[in-house]
């Protein structure tokens, strides 16, 4: 719902560019941001989180076309923007080393912009149904470059468990 949706500028009433793809930090699962393409430079600039109004049906509200900003501008993001993090497709393994397939999707709380759950496409072979499993980000044990690691499966999560680590 929030990929490659338009972005609408308040003050002109009219579309801006759009979203292309989230800007994502590893370390606690918050989408900084967006990559997005400016309908007016055609350069693709980012689009920070904080700056989104609203997120309607018809797309992502912000004040007006100044809050996209070039990439090098975000010092803050510097770091997080040259790792290039990819949640989409990352593969998911239990702490026991059992894979368990590759993440397909995820949701996002609005308000906040964190990533509450993760949905995982399990192999044919793991799961007849073809169905997505789904992970909630109490169950990640840690994230790498390589893969995400959760609590087995069959284990129980404790009430108050904390987040990502």
């Amino acid at each position: 719902m929030l990929t490659n949706r338009p972005i609408l500028s308040l003050r002109t009433g009219t579309v801006i560019g759009q979203t292309i793809t989230p800007v994502i930090n590893p370390d606690n699962l918050k989408i900084e941001g967006f990559y997005a393409q400016d309908y007016a430079s055609r350069k693709q600039l980012i689009l920070l989180s904080q700056d989104i109004r609203d997120v309607l049906p018809q797309g992502l509200v912000v004040n007006d076309q100044e809050v996209l900003t070039e990439p090098d501008e975000l010092v803050r993001l510097h770091r997080l923007l040259e790792t290039h993090f990819e949640l989409l497709g990352k593969p998911v393994v239990t702490t026991s080393r059992d894979k368990v397939g590759k993440v397909s999707d995820f949701s996002t709380e609005v308000e906040t912009m964190y990533i509450q759950k993760i949905y995982v496409t399990q192999s044919l072979f793991k799961n007849f149904t073809g169905g997505n499993l789904g992970v909630d980000r109490s169950q990640i044990v840690e994230i790498t470059d390589k893969r995400i690691i959760i609590n087995d499966l069959h284990q129980k999560v404790p009430v108050g468990a904390s987040a990502v680590a």
